[in-house]
């Protein structure tokens, strides 16, 4: 039986716009993004398509000699070309909804916000990144430029980016590596410099400035309640330990580097607004939580916060939805198991989106296969109308639509309820970041 007009998931892969590929790992013969048990339970079309990262797909010289963005070109060109040719494929070309992960993620939202794809994109689903991420742009992209010509021994003036366009691929990538050094002083999220920039074509504007773009978008955007996790535990490894403490002076430094510009006034406002409820003598716990805290916050949840309120105040037939997803990891680290306190570490949420826990049972137990149909229902109904709690497949609770006045999310996990319904996700964190930090002097600036 052929399907005709079937909803359209087109996924574009994280992996920090330096790694990743269409297919992902392979576990038990499976790979992790395998369509079938999205296509199979929602009866909709998965898509999974390539694009170029690392130095190839964003560096910049800022100017018209490599004006960058090569990697968002490839996804604009791969949804376009979707929209032109999917009905041979049963399905819908009107209704094509984006989804992704992590630089994935920060993609969709680009995706959405540049004039390049008007009336091709339906809806849009961002997981863990969105364009206003302080990863998501380069704003200084000649510096990395430079750094990557002196390595292949290009010249740093006008030749620049005619040699580095002569330069061997494999030398170009391995020069645009991530530098994995990192400390307190100096986190991992500001090593991810090949990111998109504003380059007058793709990106016109700022992205803030961009949600007009956005308005007949049906619209999703989450976090993982540690996505936080991976990059801090680079900066402050002591965090997953059972036996060092983390010093305290150690969030004093991260909040810090994450408030440089600000000079001394904003590291005093970041550290009483996160130490807040520590009390007297606050739990090596609570210390190692709060590490965590600050990085999420940082790094996905203000930022996703800010892209839902913008894309909330600009919409016209657009619907909002956030989430927070909350399951708590599974797996060990890389090293050593994670910490009893551990949540939703970034990437944990793909397993269960993309059906693992069907695909490869043995590796799950049944509350994770509850899990998996959960999201996999609240995907795919979105995918059909708009409406995450409609189109077939039912749901756990019923999931309002964000407001710019209520900023409504769903808590996402194997044991949710209506009660996992909430309202203004962390707004003290949000309103340091967003209102209290941005109105202080800048002292510093790069």
């Amino acid at each position: 039986l052929v399907s005709t007009n079937l909803p359209v998931m087109v996924w574009l892969y994280g992996g920090g716009f330096l790694v990743g590929d269409s297919m992902g790992a392979n576990f038990l013969d499976n790979y992790l993004y395998s369509g079938d048990e999205i296509a199979d339970r929602g009866d909709v079309i998965v898509v999974t398509v390539g694009y170029r990262v690392g130095t190839l797909g964003f560096l910049s010289t800022g100017d018209s000699g490599l004006p960058g963005n090569y990697g968002l070109w490839d996804q604009q060109a791969a949804i376009a070309w979707v929209h032109r040719n999917i009905r041979s494929f049963g399905g819908d070309p009107d209704n094509i909804t984006i989804f992704g992960e992590s630089a994935g993620s920060a993609s969709v939202s680009f995706q959405t916000l540049t004039p390049h794809n008007k009336g091709m994109i339906r809806r849009a689903i961002s997981q863990s990144g969105v364009a206003l991420c302080p990863w998501g742009i380069n704003k200084n992209p000649r510096r990395f430029a430079e750094e990557v010509a002196l390595k292949v021994n290009c010249p740093t003036d006008d030749r620049m980016a005619a040699c580095l366009k002569m330069t061997d691929a494999e030398k170009l990538t391995l020069a645009g590596s991530l530098d994995l050094t990192s400390s307190p002083d100096h986190p991992i999220v500001f090593n991810l410099v090949l990111s998109p920039v504003i380059d007058g074509d793709f990106l016109p504007d700022d992205p803030s400035n961009l949600f007009h773009n956005a308005a007949d978008i049906d619209y999703i955007a989450g976090v993982n309640d540690m996505d936080g996790h991976l990059f801090t535990a680079l900066d402050v490894p002591s965090i997953n330990s059972n036996v060092l403490d983390t010093p305290i002076d150690d969030v004093k430094r991260l909040l810090g580097a994450y408030t440089k510009e600000k000079g001394a006034a904003g590291l005093n406002n970041a550290y009483s607004t996160y130490t807040a409820n520590w009390g007297t003598s606050p739990s090596w716990e609570t210390i190692k939580k709060t590490v965590v805290a600050i990085g999420t916050d940082y790094i996905f949840l203000v930022p996703t916060q800010a892209a839902l309120y913008l894309h909330a105040s600009n919409a016209r037939t657009g619907r909002t939805y956030s989430y927070l997803f909350s399951e708590p990891s599974r797996l060990g680290g890389l090293v050593m198991p994670y910490p009893s306190w551990m949540g939703a570490d970034h990437a944990d949420d793909l397993q269960y989106v993309f059906g693992k826990p069907f695909a490869t049972p043995l590796g799950y137990w049944p509350s994770h296969r509850d899990l998996s149909g959960y999201m996999i229902a609240y995907w795919t109904n979105f995918a059909k109308t708009g409406d995450p709690n409609k189109g077939g497949l039912s749901v756990p609770a019923t999931w309002p639509q964000f407001t710019s006045s209520g900023h409504q999310y769903l808590e996402i996990h194997n044991n949710m309820n209506k009660n996992y319904v909430g309202e203004k996700m962390r707004l003290s964190f949000v309103n340091f970041w967003s209102s209290v930090l941005p109105n202080l002097p800048t002292i510093y600036s790069e």
